[in-house]
């Protein structure tokens, strides 16, 4: 009972703590917090929270605020993630679904990430390495101009314009985008390449044999297409100015966050590998894997089509963060982001 007491008086410090920017003592906790103890027995409480290292006293202060030791028993303790209202689902489904293509949806999930945490919002493109091939559309623009397009299993689409020597007819197009489907749809890139290149080669034939030049141009393109990675490391930043809300501690919070963000190498390392089912991870402060942002903390998950984790989102910021509040954002864009590719 005392340890379920202590607990509630440490949820209500890390709740004040947040959103009042102050550090909480004891009188304003059972003002506030109706715990049905007494002042004294707050404050008992709070000596044996500070004792064992959930919170600190900063300076002089007669309040305390949360170490990271004290959020992370805060974020393990949480039953459930508490869930998004009605008007919140309606806000983010009108608001995603509105989105023409992956860098749209990309972009509105990262702004809508940080409007709803009043965090910076960092979503990972999904990585091509992974993905499967959805569909290929080749189309005539001209006697001796085609446009390959390229769909892949996360919603990317790759277009190449391809200039061939001879006249092709709607019927060899058409037999060639048949043979090329029916050899890569649901086929990981790291293997379509080497599919595409059996279509120019006659069958039965060697390696060595003559290739059907149109069958090789097209599959030479696309294989081109696949092996672009530019989008492996790429992420989208957003809701970096509200990083100004905690101008109090720049120096040491701040200002190494800043310096993070510029590197994109080091924010996805900070954001972890992408997890699969829902599953939200917290990091807190040194748990991270740079010691100079030690006081900045992760709410990370992974998103992708059906149960597969293509890529990750999350938001970062100073320790001092609404976690229950950032971990069903998270969760719930993540979700959304999700069912679109998959739907793409």
């Amino acid at each position: 009972m005392q340890n379920e007491r202590r607990l509630s008086v440490l949820r209500a410090i890390v709740e004040d703590y947040v959103k009042t920017e102050e550090p909480v003592g004891s009188k304003a906790l059972v003002e506030r917090h109706g715990l049905g103890v007494s002042p004294a027995t707050v404050r008992n409480d709070m000596a044996a929270l500070e004792e064992e290292g959930y919170i600190t006293a900063p300076h002089t202060s007669a309040g305390r605020v949360p170490t990271d030791k004290g959020y992370r028993l805060f974020v393990d303790r949480l039953t459930t993630v508490k869930p998004m209202t009605a008007a919140e689902k309606r806000a983010i489904a009108g608001f995603l679904d509105g989105a023409v293509d992956l860098d749209d949806v990309v972009t509105r999930s990262t702004r809508l990430l940080s409007q709803l945490t009043r965090q910076v919002a960092v979503v990972q493109y999904p990585t091509l390495s992974r993905s499967t091939v959805r569909h290929v559309e080749l189309v005539s623009l001209a006697p001796t101009r085609l446009l390959l397009v390229l769909i892949l299993s996360t919603g990317r689409v790759e277009q190449r314009l391809l200039e061939v020597t001879e006249e092709v007819s709607e019927e060899t197009l058409a037999t060639l985008r048949t043979q090329i489907n029916s050899a890569v749809a649901g086929v990981v890139i790291a293997e379509a390449g080497e599919a595409l290149r059996t279509i120019a080669r006659p069958a039965g034939q060697s390696d060595d044999a003559p290739r059907d030049p149109l069958a090789s141009a097209v599959a030479e393109a696309l294989i081109e297409a696949m092996n672009d990675h530019r989008s492996d490391e790429r992420i989208s930043i957003g809701g970096t100015s509200n990083l100004a809300r905690f101008g109090d501690s720049f120096d040491t919070a701040v200002r190494p966050l800043l310096e993070a963000l510029e590197e994109h190498v080091v924010l996805l390392k900070l954001m972890g590998e992408a997890t699969a089912g829902g599953l939200v991870t917290v990091r807190i402060g040194a748990e991270g894997p740079y010691q100079e942002l030690s006081q900045t903390s992760v709410v990370a998950t992974g998103y992708g089509p059906g149960d597969e984790a293509l890529a990750t989102l999350g938001v970062v910021g100073p320790t001092r963060m609404d976690y229950p509040g950032s971990m069903a954002a998270v969760r719930a864009v993540a979700r959304y982001l999700s069912r679109i590719l998959d739907e793409a």
